[in-house]
């Protein structure tokens, strides 16, 4: 699992965005309403700004949204299609940012909670397999230790009888 951030300055595509991951089953997303640094500093009203340097950081106004969604492994190309196909490329300026981040522990969503209850079976059932796997190679070997100690004890009591 992964959560995926993205980060959206385009948000006129928003709409067309979630549309375009719900549809390709990315339904759960948090969207925040967000601003970076430059669009913050440009509306401080602080000697700490020059108005040479406002009027630089001031080009873009709009906020942007961070837009939030855990999703399984399998589904980040998916994810990816659909925000470059809506969104364009992230590196062209004023566009976005996507990045992901590992999980290892998400509670509360029915969809990740499924999920997780068939990865919790999955590694129950790996145990379980493990387990049976090592008293097999246990029996078996016990089974060569047996054989191995009944051919001798054989051996010598052919010996024993001469």
């Amino acid at each position: 699992m992964k959560l995926m951030v993205l980060i959206l300055n385009k948000t006129d595509v928003l709409d067309s965005l979630l549309e375009g991951l719900s549809a390709a089953g990315l339904g759960g997303a948090t969207i925040i309403e967000s601003s970076g640094l430059a669009t913050t500093l440009s509306r401080l009203d602080s000697s700490f700004i020059s108005s040479s340097i406002r009027a630089i950081l001031s080009g873009s106004e709009d906020d942007n949204r961070t837009i939030l969604s855990v999703i399984r492994n399998d589904q980040l190309e998916i994810a990816r299609k659909v925000i470059y196909n809506t969104v364009g490329d992230l590196s062209s300026p004023n566009t976005g940012i996507l990045f992901t981040v590992p999980i290892d522990f998400v509670e509360g969503t029915r969809k990740n909670r499924k999920v997780f209850e068939e990865m919790a079976q999955k590694q129950q059932e790996e145990l379980e397999n493990a387990a049976k796997k090592e008293e097999q190679e246990k029996a078996e070997e016990e089974g060569k230790k047996r054989k191995l100690f009944g051919k001798k004890d054989k051996k010598k009591a052919d010996i024993d009888e001469s």
